[in-house]
């Protein structure tokens, strides 16, 4: 597509589809903010969006944002610029975590698959059982190539492996069920109205035959949630996973993961993320296969063929981002 130029709307779609990406209980603790003289997007944390129990060292917020920042390199890229990222450029400013300068595309510059842009819009969780129809190798490699394109790895372990993975994640969501503020918090993002939270619809059913551990905010009994169903008998679950554990890596993978998942999308592929264990410092750490050499874990994803699952809701453009100053 050619480039165009910034204006308003166009402006308010490219927020939209960065608001659009996964992150942790749909907090989305982002904000937005465009310097028109240099045409760069710059983005914020939104410290009042942090969830201080689950996520006390911000890795998750760094995952969050590092989503909504590849999101809106998939946009810029749709409307014919290319997106000049800077992760983390303002030290002294410790929630700038990054900027996206709209450049011109140089020929033969990078660019996005167009079915990308199409996939940000309609990706969302689906927390519902998939079927057991396998999912090809060639797509699990593909999926691979897209992280590995962020800078991040992904695999898919051997079944053994996989099952110790939904042990451990079977395991954190006991923790959480015996840590009262950590119950607490998560009950707080459960939001049958408003623009952002996890409706209970979008929460799945039970598992109560134990075979697929399923995150329980611990709803009160007064919200309703989908009646207890069997999941799949082998769920395909990948791991992504950095070499270093720094903000600067949980952003970039963040960006992979999003670019895995809109991928996934592409090909009729629904994905949940498993991040139970990712929440616990001796969980996490039990995650690193040694025998794999994978690095730090950032997150588990399942992925298989099913139902989409309801969508959750967004904050409006409107409530992100600071009102810009257009040249005169």
């Amino acid at each position: 597509m050619a480039t165009k130029a910034l204006d308003a709307r166009t402006l308010d779609t490219l927020i939209s589809a960065a608001v659009a990406a996964p992150s942790i209980h749909n907090s989305q603790p982002w904000r937005y903010r465009l310097d028109p003289d240099t045409r760069t997007i710059e983005v914020y944390a939104m410290p009042e969006r942090r969830l201080p129990h689950t996520d006390p060292d911000g890795r998750a917020l760094h995952l969050s944002v590092g989503a909504a920042v590849l999101n809106l390199r998939v946009a810029v890229a749709h409307f014919g610029w290319t997106p000049v990222v800077r992760l983390l450029p303002r030290p002294a400013v410790p929630d700038h975590l990054a900027s996206v300068r709209l450049a011109g595309r140089p020929p033969g510059g990078d660019a996005f698959e167009e079915n990308l842009y199409e996939a940000l819009w309609r990706r969302h969780s689906s927390r519902f059982p998939f079927s057991d129809r396998p999912v090809p190798v060639r797509l699990v490699d593909e999926l691979a190539g897209a992280a590995a394109r962020e800078g991040a790895r992904l695999i898919r372990p051997s079944p053994a492996e996989t099952s110790r993975i939904l042990e451990l994640t079977a395991e954190a969501a006991w923790y959480e069920s015996a840590d009262a503020q950590r119950r607490v918090e998560s009950r707080s993002w459960i939001r049958d109205e408003g623009s952002d939270g996890v409706p209970a619809s979008a929460l799945g059913p039970r598992d109560e035959a134990g075979r697929m551990p399923v995150r329980d905010f611990s709803a009160p009994p007064s919200v309703h949630r989908p009646d207890p169903a069997a999941f799949e008998s082998h769920p395909v679950v990948t791991v992504l996973s950095t070499a270093r554990d720094t903000p600067e890596e949980w952003l970039r993978a963040g960006q992979a993961l999003e670019r895995t998942l809109l991928l996934a999308t592409a090909h009729d592929l629904r994905a949940s993320l498993l991040h139970q264990a990712l929440e616990w410092d001796d969980l996490r750490w039990a995650l690193n296969d040694p025998r794999g050499g994978i690095g730090h874990v950032q997150m588990l994803i399942r992925v298989g063929y099913g139902p989409e699952g309801p969508p959750t809701s967004r904050l409006p453009v409107r409530d992100v981002l600071e009102p810009p100053r257009w040249p005169a």
